[in-house]
């Protein structure tokens, strides 16, 4: 009997459970990672088990809901992890990304201060995110509610930030400006570059 490989997978993080802190804690992010991400593509590989085979009307409808969601959830933790970088290992903004900073924002302060209210201002669970429009040559920044990708522009997310609770209340409870202000001590800006410079291609 051939075993059934699920379609999607839990990938390892690149760096140790205790090396982000004291900005996240190695409890909060294994619950984080191993609990909350894991549960996402469980789901989604449950899904995708149940829509090939038999299914009502109505049934594949909420298969399809809850996929979108579940998928949501694992692509953008996907791009959250390498996002970040244990402190003082993920460098400074580097040359392509500060200066479209500075064209879009004017200045690194004013982009920083207006992410991060972004942030702040979600309305219950979601995510904070940069994305470069390749159309118009620009950085733009937007809220993403819930998991909800696919109701957001197809864009390419250059750097995200999770302010579910999940993300942050073992460490910060109710504290979310905190977290936000922590997180920029461990963005991994080698990895924002690239990302750039793969969409631009330099």
């Amino acid at each position: 009997m051939n075993e059934k490989k699920s379609v999607y997978t839990l990938l390892d993080l690149p760096y140790g459970y205790s090396e982000l802190e004291p900005i996240i804690s190695e409890e909060q992010l294994r619950v984080h990672h191993d609990k909350h991400h894991r549960a996402y593509i469980n789901a989604a590989n449950s899904i995708l088990e149940k829509l090939s085979g038999e299914m009502r009307e109505e049934e594949k409808k909420n298969a399809a809901r809850d996929l979108s969601f579940n998928l949501g959830g694992h692509i953008l933790h996907s791009l959250f992890w390498p996002t970040m970088a244990p402190p003082g290992k993920g460098g400074e903004p580097g040359e392509l990304f500060s200066s479209l900073v500075k064209k879009d924002f004017g200045s690194f302060h004013k982009f920083k201060d207006i992410f991060s209210q972004n942030a702040i201002s979600v309305q219950g669970s979601g995510w904070s995110a940069l994305s470069y429009d390749p159309n118009i040559g620009k950085l733009l920044i937007t809220q993403i509610e819930k998991h909800n990708v696919n109701l957001y522009p197809v864009l390419p997310i250059i750097m995200v930030l999770d302010v579910w609770e999940h993300a942050y209340y073992l460490d910060y409870q109710n504290k979310r400006g905190d977290f936000i202000e922590g997180f920029w001590k461990i963005v991994n800006w080698y990895e924002i570059e690239n990302r750039l410079g793969l969409l631009k291609g330099v």
